[in-house]
């Protein structure tokens, strides 16, 4: 998810008025507090973060206790440098060295976890009106029919910086954590952390990330198999950003081609399937990549008229900007006063710039997507029992601009030669790749490239494609196949 059109990518957010299920809220015992591990004094920001709360809840005939609080991360001379927010879902009973857990984060680099916790996997769920799924407001949120608690426990973690999670001292922070490398590092310490405390070494483990948490999920799982000593069953990766420059059409062939599909399938819905995708995908990337890697002039009009038809997009603006879709442009992204989203380009708002002299704001990360915030800072005091004056932060600007992609230089550090990697040091890794057609912000066309382009391991990452944008589960039937397949692929593990 990206706070700009070619900045780096943020994970959808919601906003508005959202109200915790009375059934819910109900069964939750009286949160209390759990006991300390050590007698570290606070100071600041990371002083406002209280105790942690233990409560005991159902979900139909499952017994399930949730415990939201943090860990600490220390620096090299022992001293607390962050406090991590969690929520950890653990079944009661359950026999721990079968049972899975799996970590989740989102991405950004600056997005809170609030998005898969209360959008795709936890016990309760945050549902758009059906009328007008553009309207946060009417937000509500409520048990959901759908979550991954039969079939895994879940750790729900908040990148510092992001959500609850803050450093000790704000004025290191961003040097401490706010890199890809740091921000690693740091996840794999607090999974290792909960692991330890819970005696979960045993237990299969998994990550689970959306957006930049694609990128994430990579380093992290080499974090832990280098520095926690901690080897992963498998990734889960929804809507992930892989490869950064494959997320920039600007000169780059490949990254528009590999764009296009999605372009296409927008076009073609709701009559989109796994078959018309591919088809898309195979033309963008022999016709039309071949087509625009050349050199094209006003005489391929043929050409523009054939994309034109393929995307919908009018045909004087294919011609003007060469064949290629400027994603970001107020030609794509604005269709006669109607502003498409960058994360799902069929989801439309009226255009607050319909006259091009102001940018127009993503109507996910500016608009219905803040409904996250408001409903899980309210879900977290009444449900789980965790009060704190902070403010959920779901979208960190500050942390988006201090993040260092490389330590050389400015590139993102590659991602496909650490999944090789990865993938040859532990044959038992598998991968399930989740998108949705309609994304722009990460093209279902890049996992594509990516399994086509691994040397190792290809066989063990499965594509999977949805109906819906870079948070497919907003779709309540979408949100149901997704959890549907993740519960086969989990249940399809050996171990």
């Amino acid at each position: 998810m990206r706070f700009s059109f070619r900045a780096a990518l943020l994970s959808c957010a919601l906003f508005g008025a959202a109200t915790i299920s009375s059934a819910h809220a109900a069964d939750a015992a009286k949160p209390t507090p759990a006991a300390g591990t050590n007698d570290d004094h606070f100071t600041g920001v990371a002083a406002l973060l209280p105790a942690d709360s233990v409560t005991k809840h159902h979900y139909g005939s499952i017994a399930y206790t949730a415990h939201a609080g943090t860990l600490t991360l220390r620096d090299a001379k022992g001293a607390p440098s962050a406090r991590v927010f969690y929520v950890a879902y653990t079944k009661d009973g359950a026999t721990a060295a079968k049972r899975p857990v799996a970590f989740f984060f989102n991405g950004g680099p600056g997005g809170g976890t609030a998005y898969l916790h209360l959008g795709a996997a936890g016990p309760v769920a945050l549902t758009m009106p059906s009328k007008d799924p553009t309207d946060g407001a009417h937000a509500t949120l409520g048990d959901n029919p759908d979550s991954w608690l039969p079939g895994t426990d879940m750790v729900f973690i908040d990148a510092i910086g992001t959500g609850y999670s803050r450093a000790t001292d704000p004025t290191k922070a961003a040097a401490q954590f706010y890199g890809v490398k740091q921000d690693a590092s740091a996840f794999a310490k607090v999974i290792q952390l909960w692991i330890a405390q819970n005696n979960r070494q045993e237990s299969p483990h998994y990550l689970v990330g959306e957006s930049y948490g694609g990128i994430r999920a990579i380093q992290v799982a080499n974090a832990l198999q280098m520095e926690q000593n901690t080897l992963l069953d498998g990734l889960v990766m929804l809507s992930p950003a892989i490869e950064m420059p494959l997320l920039d059409t600007e000169d780059n062939p490949l990254s528009a081609a590999l764009m296009l599909p999605t372009l296409i399938s927008a076009h073609q819905s709701p009559n989109t399937t796994p078959e018309s995708a591919d088809a898309a995908y195979q033309w963008a990337m022999s016709t039309y990549l071949t087509k625009i890697a050349g050199r094209l002039t006003d005489k391929d009009s043929a050409f523009y008229h054939d994309v034109a038809e393929r995307t919908g997009l009018p045909e004087s603006v294919i011609t003007r900007q060469h064949g290629v879709p400027a994603v970001g442009s107020h030609d794509v992204m604005s269709i006669d006063g109607r502003l498409h989203g960058l994360y799902d380009y069929t989801q439309t708002i009226a255009d607050p710039a319909a006259d091009g002299l102001d940018e127009s704001p993503d109507p996910t990360l500016f608009g219905f997507g803040r409904a996250y915030g408001n409903a899980f800072s309210g879900y977290a005091a009444n449900a789980l029992g965790f009060h704190t004056p902070l403010t959920y932060d779901l979208l960190s600007l500050s942390v988006n601009a201090s993040w260092k992609w490389s330590e050389g230089g400015p590139s993102p550090v590659h991602q496909i030669p650490v999944l090789n990697r990865l993938l040859a040091l532990n044959p038992s890794m598998r991968i399930f790749v989740a998108n949705g057609y309609y994304d722009l912000a990460c093209p279902f066309g890049t996992a594509h490239w990516l399994k086509d382009h691994l040397t190792v391991g290809s066989e063990r990452v499965s594509l999977h494609l949805y109906q819906g944008g870079h948070m497919l589960y907003l779709r309540p039937e979408s949100r149901h196949a997704f959890a549907s397949d993740v519960q086969k692929w989990l249940e399809a593990d050996t171990h």
